[in-house]
Formats: C-alpha cells, structure tokens, sequence
C-alpha cells in the first residue's frame, strides 16, 4: 500500500495552491485531481481579477500553470482520479481511489463546489458561451457590455448577480419561478427598485436560445400560472440557483452545515478531526472566488505542515 505524507483533494486553485506550499516544504504531496482537473475555473474563458494579470488569462492557462508550478516542486499528480471512500477513524488515514487503497498522515480537501445547474440541454450546450454561473467573474467581459442580460434566481445570490450586472448591461432580466424573492427584504427591495432591473415573476427558463450559433441570443421562459411563453432576447445567461459542495464522501465523518459545506475552525482550516483540513469552494458559500480559494489553500498547507511538524 502506498503512502503519503498528505494527501490533496482536488484540483481548483486551493488544491493546487496546497500542493505548491506543501510540496516547497519538501512533503511531496499527492494530488487527487478528480475528474475534472482543474475545477471549475476551467470552463471560464478570461480571468480578469486574479492579481498578477493585467490583461487577464484564460481560466485552463491558470491552472495549468499552477499544476507546473506544483509539480516543479515534487508535488505526485494522479489525474481523473475518483476518491470512493475516505476512512478518517484514525490515522495513518485510509483511501480508496479508484479501488486502490493509500495511507496518508495528513489530509487537505479541496474539493470544491459544483453550480446547480437548469438541466437543459440548451445550458450545457451553450456552458462558457453566453451561459455562465458567475457574474463577478463574467459580468465585465465586453461580450456582455450595453447588452440585456437574463439572471435566474431569486435568492441573495441572485440579487447580487443582477445588481453587479447592472453596471455592465444595457437591462437585466430576473428570471424567477415565484411572485417574490427568497432574498433578504432589504436585499430585494434594492433590486427591485432598480431602474435597470425588470423581473420576471412566475416563470422559469424552458430554453436558451441559440445552441446551433454557438452564442447566446435570448431565452424562452414558461409562465408557471398561465402556461404562456415568451421570448426575451439577451446575449449572456446567468444561472444563480445555488452551489452544490462536492463533499458527499465525507458525510457522517466531517462536521459541515445543513447545506454540506465543510466547517473549519478559524482563522485556520482546521477540522474536526485532527490532521484534516479544508478549503476553497468547499467550505467557502460567501465568496466563492479564485484568489479567496487560493488564500485559504495556503492557509491549510501551512497548517498540515505544522501538524505533522509537531
């Protein structure tokens, strides 16, 4: 069985954030990229607020570079790798990837979170072409400048998506599927009073338009009282209907809240269970950004070195 001094779950940047700090402490972390490496930041086209980038960098450039940056420093990575199983009782911890079992003394989960998604097939078409799940990240490319845009959603979130979008779109439609918003009163009065800013109540997206040009033209929306569509034409989607934490494999073992983020005990990104630490999307449902998650990666490499130091 093969072991580890620590143990990376995960492949965004606070997984490859973790496995540079650890690796230059001379660990030689492994790194379990998930299926999907480099996590969500892959499917942004331009990264325009991670420091360092003036004229902003493509969101799979970053993370390829991070992936060279930790392998230059001895970090072991295992790609499309499926963590099945975690046994956290005592340690060394046990795992099973892909069936195989490994030992690690420290673990650090990164896992990340995934966004809720419509479910059409119009959305998944479109991903990275007009339909996107973060406005902060998105919201400033000029693709989307002086052009209407559709949010959907109707919790805090979604208010916050549409007010920041209203500094870059010509209107912003609130798509939402009841007659008043899940946000705060406060939050949603703002919104609504927004000359920018038009919702519209009862109705959900049945079909983003248009996948055969490759580009987002408007959606058809379906009012769920009158069973009447329309059409609203737009040129970006903004899916804010929530974040789904990938950290299902924990469950039972891991304290997290009602919604399944991890909990930590700050300032570190400690757990409850010594020798495991978490960070990036899978703890963090305020931010949820690409330098925050890269911060909080730092903070629980420093914290397994310090661990396993004592």
């Amino acid at each position: 069985m093969q072991a580890f001094n620590v143990v990376i779950v995960g492949s965004g940047c606070a997984g490859w954030t973790a496995a540079i700090y650890t690796a230059r402490a001379g660990l030689k972390p492994l790194v379990l990229t998930g299926q999907s490496t480099g996590g969500l930041l892959t499917t942004t086209s331009t990264v325009e607020n991670f420091p360092g980038f003036p004229e902003g960098i493509d969101g799979p450039t970053l993370m390829e570079n991070m992936q060279k940056q930790a392998e230059r420093f001895g970090a072991v990575i295992r790609h499309n790798s499926l963590l099945e199983a975690a046994d956290l009782s005592k340690r060394p911890f046990r795992l099973t990837v892909d069936g195989e079992s490994l030992e690690t003394q420290a673990l650090i989960v990164a896992t990340g979170a995934g966004h809720r998604h419509l479910g059409l097939e119009s959305e998944k078409k479109l991903d990275g072409h007009g339909v996107t799940y973060c406005a902060t990240c998105d919201g400033p490319l000029p693709v989307y400048r002086n052009k209407p845009l559709v949010v959907v959603g109707g919790g805090d979130s979604a208010c916050e998506e549409a007010m920041y979008l209203t500094r870059f779109a010509s209107q912003v439609f609130l798509i939402h599927r009841r007659d008043q918003l899940r946000a705060s009163r406060i939050m949603a009065g703002r919104l609504t009073s927004h000359p920018k800013v038009k919702p519209v109540w009862n109705s959900v997206v049945e079909e983003i338009l248009d996948a055969a040009k490759g580009a987002v033209t408007g959606v058809r929306v379906k009012d769920v009282k009158t069973g009447g569509s329309q059409t609203i034409p737009c040129a970006g989607v903004f899916v804010a209907i929530g974040h789904v934490p990938n950290t299902q494999v924990f469950k039972g073992q891991l304290d997290m809240n009602e919604n399944g983020y991890l909990s930590v005990q700050h300032p570190t990104m400690r757990t409850n269970i010594p020798g495991v630490f978490a960070c990036g999307d899978c703890v963090d449902s305020i931010y949820r950004q690409a330098i925050t998650a890269s911060g909080s990666g730092c903070s629980a490499a420093i914290d397994a070195e310090r661990f396993l130091a004592s």
